[in-house]
């Protein structure tokens, strides 16, 4: 069988592959430039005929799986598979195999940093010594003064793997580690508070939700302007997760002490959207919360490992991502 790579993939991980496989073409997109879209991926698969498509960011659609019926799997180098259209892969008898987990440690990595940044007013201290301000008279020790993250109370909604990685890294700081978990599901030590009591009672509220019917805009303007006067909004989940306008309204009347986000309603943002990192109270990164070069390790580690047993025929039901398909 023949596997056509467009996801970077570390040396080690395609030496694997070539042991699994017949033919191993790496095409990854951060040689090749950007995604391709529909008819770029259809006319490179005719091209390229793989059995086993391995991608990140291309767009597989109806249209590419119609237009060429020879791929058997796609190994997709992300959580979810948002890049490809699953009802159609279903429809075509191709399994989609995920790699959950990949970004984790990442992601909770620079939630902390900047909850830290944030709540140290680093952003603002680093560009007042850049534009020439620390001189003779001036007292940046008092000026930026700041609180510490040791002993916060904080309160992640959702806890899954995001979260449990942030929780890990919280416990260093003595936090008190709460969650809300909307399947009802209990954690260990960790102590579980309805979403209302977390909003309310927490220093640091942050997101790690996937965005579902359940989810969406599961966070009002009631549950924002519930907060404390002192506490610290981030989301580094999804923006559908939030009222935008709300927290817009709660940052500009600084009933909160600000928010940290890596998210926005579109992205690449209009105008409008960016309008709220203008805000002198938000910390705003472009969606970079997962992006460490640890995460191509991680991703080529678990979907290697999947296509291991994917090959073998087993634990299909939880490695393949759109089971119903193993019904076909």
């Amino acid at each position: 069988m023949k596997v056509y790579v467009r996801a970077p993939y570390p040396e080690n991980r395609l030496a694997e592959l070539r042991e699994l496989f017949d033919e191993v073409l790496y095409e990854p997109w951060t040689e090749t430039g950007e995604r391709y879209y529909e008819d770029e991926m259809l006319a490179h698969l005719l091209e390229v005929r793989p059995d086993v498509l391995i991608t990140e960011l291309d767009r597989v659609t109806e249209k590419v799986l119609g237009g060429y019926k020879g791929l058997k799997a796609i190994g997709d180098c992300r959580a979810t598979p948002a890049n490809l259209d699953v009802a159609a892969c279903t429809k075509a008898g191709v399994p989609v195999l995920c790699t959950p987990g990949r970004n984790n440690q990442a992601v909770a990595e620079l939630v902390v940093a900047l909850i830290i940044l944030h709540m140290r007013h680093g952003l603002e201290a680093i560009q007042w010594v850049k534009d020439g301000k620390w001189v003779a008279g001036t007292t940046p020790y008092f000026l930026w003064m700041g609180h510490e993250l040791q002993y916060k109370r904080v309160g992640l909604v959702g806890f899954g793997a995001v979260a449990q990685a942030a929780a890990k890294i919280l416990d260093a700081f003595d936090c008190e580690v709460c969650y809300y978990d909307y399947k009802g599901r209990q954690y260990g030590s960790y102590k579980s508070l309805s979403l209302e009591e977390l909003f309310a009672t927490c220093d640091v509220v942050s997101l790690h939700l996937p965005v579902s019917d359940s989810t969406r805009g599961i966070v009002t303007e009631k549950l924002l302007r519930s907060m404390k006067p002192d506490a610290l909004f981030v989301n580094a989940g999804r923006s559908a997760l939030v009222d935008t306008g709300a927290l817009v309204g709660v940052l500009k009347d600084r009933a909160i002490a600000g928010a940290v986000l890596d998210v926005l309603d579109t992205e690449p943002p209009t105008p409008e959207d960016l309008a709220i990192g203008e805000l002198p109270n938000v910390i705003l990164t472009p969606h970079i919360c997962g992006a460490s070069y640890e995460v191509t390790n991680h991703q080529a580690d678990i979907l290697n490992a999947r296509l291991r047993k994917w090959l073998a025929g087993e634990d299909l039901k939880k490695i393949v991502f759109n089971r119903d398909v193993l019904n076909a």
